[in-house]
């Protein structure tokens, strides 16, 4: 035979391994490779195919052996050339598979890859991209594949994929050991900063809100400042990450840096709100508190006064609850209506800005009436182990499923294991588990065709304020959250005759809908086993027992100095503190107001916070009182001491937040502790400490309300509330 038929027969096995190959028959693509080596052993390239030929077959250790074969006996400079030409069909074949999404396959090529040439980066890198693509990544293979160390190391990376890798690693195993490690050996190879901190923000907003790490977020931002040491954006998140894992000096300072750092209007407004969110929880800093709500109202009215609407929508949802503090802080609700209704209404402008194509969609369909509200939505980032998700469940309960299509929009459905979450996801007829993007989810609101839409959270979260001016449905309403937001969008603020003045009307945009006798009702509360006890904590059986459970935001010190002088004034009396906020800077605050007051600190309890709401619940009746606070009341905690037949002293005012425990007792029927001014709140506190009898007269109406009082009817509540959704809907046919 001659060379040029040889050769001829050599193309032909070729052309025939590959037809077979393309046609996934290995096997005679196999014989055909062996038949071209069985001709012409020197070509190598015949090796390097037939052992993938095996290798496709999973017989790894006859690939491994013909790969041997083909490189056996060559000097050193051939076996490298050799290896970097095996590499590449191998390579060549991986990216084939990976694009055919043949990822099982594509993983078996990359580790022989590996097993040849352990220090490629990239192809471990590809490796940790494909386990997680196959469901099999656990983070470990950050250490057992050596890829931190290699990075760590001058070594030439794709930059492209290793973002790649790192957004995916931080979607899927945020939470391993090694995951900052990794994240620090990816920085010496960014080569913009952007690209890196584009990735790290959304996914430490995630790691902190819906997986309930802050901490961890907190660590994983502070990354990116490496880069960008003055980046406004990674110093907000950074300082809510500080704030929301408890560290509130860390948290107070990094605003406070924000803040200096800020050279426009909106900038200062942001920096100003996370400053004061800060303060809040930290008591002794009530007085910088409200000199940063005087700087905040300034700063405000400066934007209202101008009017821009050109503001881009990741800055419009911090915009919705600038002005969050001010009910905490002061009780005028003309002013902090006045202010919250002007900044909604700027928010609603550039909302209409930016996305009026997609108001203009809503809008014609919800043009098209039909005679009687059908489908009702809730809206909400707290349907779960949260006060709104406590509170809320009897209405959703109890909802007449025959007349009513009712569906859940859950706003950042939370990635850890919450009963009361996974409770409401299966009450509802459609639950839609949602992340933090609102366009997302209005969009999933109006394709599902919701006629009347309640928003349950208000301004404490801005991506439910731009669902809501986004207006996906007909009919929409705030209730529960909070006070009304003020959004134009929004038709009505549900309430009832005490929780708002007669003349609240006047400083309100939605239209005030008074339902007949309560805004809430509940059908009780799971209790557990109390875990405190008088004299673990040092407390003679025969004391009286004052408790206040609230957190930071609500410790104005006007209402602490008067729970103070109710204590002075009762002998033998005790006082328990606890909620959530800066412990250290709580006991420094009340004992500083208790030396003033000339009140002993020994009579001070300072009590952590409990294991679950059944125990807190339980632990309440430690308690021979409890002490509302003011300008801010108690709204979850109030029901809850009523619940379990604690008398309870409140200091009504002119808000909605003033007004909440007023209102609860007025529904269970009991008017011995209401309190019109300060002197009447320490008038009640000291007389209900000192009259045991009218103590357990208290306590014994409390107990005969659970069967008659509107507070404690969950299914009469929810039939008001579903006529109150029909009369509306009527008012909306008729164009009222």
């Amino acid at each position: 035979m001659t060379s040029v038929q040889i050769h001829t027969n050599i193309t032909l096995f070729e052309q025939q391994a590959q037809q077979y190959f393309i046609k996934g028959n290995y096997s005679h693509a196999t014989s055909c490779y062996e038949q071209a080596i069985e001709a012409e052993p020197e070509v190598k390239m015949h090796y390097w195919n037939l052992g993938l030929m095996l290798l496709l077959q999973e017989q790894e250790a006859e690939a491994q052996m013909i790969w041997m074969l083909g490189i056996a006996e060559g000097e050193a400079h051939q076996v490298e050339q050799w290896t970097v030409e095996l590499l590449q069909v191998l390579q060549t074949e991986a990216e084939r598979r990976e694009t055919l999404a043949d990822y099982s396959v594509a993983w078996a090529i990359r580790q022989h890859i590996r097993e040849i040439n352990p220090i490629d980066v990239n192809n471990l890198l590809y490796l940790i991209e494909l386990a997680i693509q196959l469901e099999t990544f656990t983070g470990d293979e950050l250490n057992s594949l050596d890829v931190i160390e290699l990075l760590q190391s001058e070594v030439n990376v794709d930059v492209q994929l290793l973002l790649q890798v790192f957004e995916n690693i931080l979607n899927y195993a945020p939470l391993h050991p090694s995951i900052l490690e990794f994240a620090k050996a990816c920085l010496a190879h960014v080569c913009e900063p952007k690209s890196f901190i584009n990735i790290l923000i959304p996914a430490t907003v995630k790691i902190a809100q819906s997986m309930w790490e802050p901490q961890i977020a907190s660590h994983l931002i502070q990354l990116g400042l490496n880069l960008e040491p003055k980046n406004l954006e990674i110093l907000r998140h950074l300082t809510a990450f500080y704030l929301k894992a408890g560290d509130y000096n860390q948290g107070i300072e990094t605003a406070k840096l924000c803040y200096s750092l800020s050279t426009t209007l909106l900038d200062q407004i942001f920096a100003t709100h996370l400053l004061q969110r800060g303060l809040m929880d930290a008591p002794g800093y009530w007085q910088e508190a409200c000199g940063v709500l005087q700087q905040q109202e300034h700063l405000l009215k400066s934007l209202i006064a101008e009017q821009p609407t050109n503001i881009v929508a990741t800055r419009v949802l911090r915009l919705f609850n600038a002005n969050y503090f001010a009910p905490y802080l002061q009780d005028d609700p003309y002013k902090n209506r006045q202010i919250q209704n002007q900044v909604a209404q700027l928010c609603q402008l550039n909302v209409q800005e930016y996305a009026s194509e997609v108001i203009q969609q809503y809008k014609q369909r919800n043009s098209q009436k039909i005679n009687k509200p059908r489908k009702i939505g809730y809206l909400s980032h707290c349907l779960s182990r949260h006060s709104v998700g406590w509170l809320a469940r009897w209405l959703i309960q109890h909802h007449n499923h025959e007349k009513f299509d009712v569906y859940g929009y859950f706003v950042n459905y939370k990635q850890i294991n919450d009963p009361l979450q996974e409770w409401y996801s299966q009450q509802f007829t459609k639950a839609y588990k949602g992340g933090i993007y609102s366009e997302d989810i209005a969009e999933k609101i109006y394709q599902d065709e919701i006629d009347i839409l309640i928003d349950l959270d208000s301004i404490t979260l801005d991506v439910t304020c731009e669902i809501m001016a986004l207006k996906p449905a007909p009919v929409q309403v705030t209730w529960l959250g909070w006070d009304a937001s003020g959004i134009p969008a929004v038709d009505y603020f549900i309430a009832d005759p005490y929780v708002l003045p007669e003349s609240a009307q006047g400083y309100y945009t939605e239209k005030i809908w008074r339902l007949p006798q309560t805004y809430i009702a509940v059908d009780g509360f799971e209790v557990g086993v109390p875990t405190l006890r008088r004299d673990s904590l040092d407390i003679p059986n025969d004391a009286v027992v004052y408790l206040s459970a609230q957190r930071g935001f609500k410790r104005h010190p006007d209402t602490a100095r008067s729970q103070m002088k109710i204590i002075k004034e009762v002998p033998n009396s005790y006082f328990l503190i606890k909620g959530l906020a800066d412990s250290e800077a709580v006991q420094k605050f009340f004992m500083q107001l208790a030396e003033e007051e000339g009140v002993e600190c020994s009579r001070l309890r300072f009590v952590p916070l409990d294991t679950s709401e059944a125990v807190h619940r339980a632990n309440l009746t430690i308690a021979d009182v409890v002490l509302d606070t003011f300008p801010y009341n108690g709204a979850t905690t109030t029901l809850e001491t009523l619940w379990m037949g604690i008398p309870l002293v409140t200091r009504v005012g002119q808000q909605f937040a003033a007004r909440n425990s007023y209102t609860m007792m007025m529904n269970v029927g009991v008017a011995e502790g209401i309190a019109w001014t300060d002197e009447e709140y320490i008038e009640w506190g000291v007389r209900l400490g000192k009259d045991e009898a009218l103590r357990q007269q208290v306590a014994l109406k409390l107990k005969a309300s659970r069967q008659t009082a509107p507070l404690w009817n969950g299914k009469q509540f929810t039939r008001e509330m579903e006529k109150a959704y029909q009369q509306m809907w009527q008012r909306y046919i008729d164009g009222k």
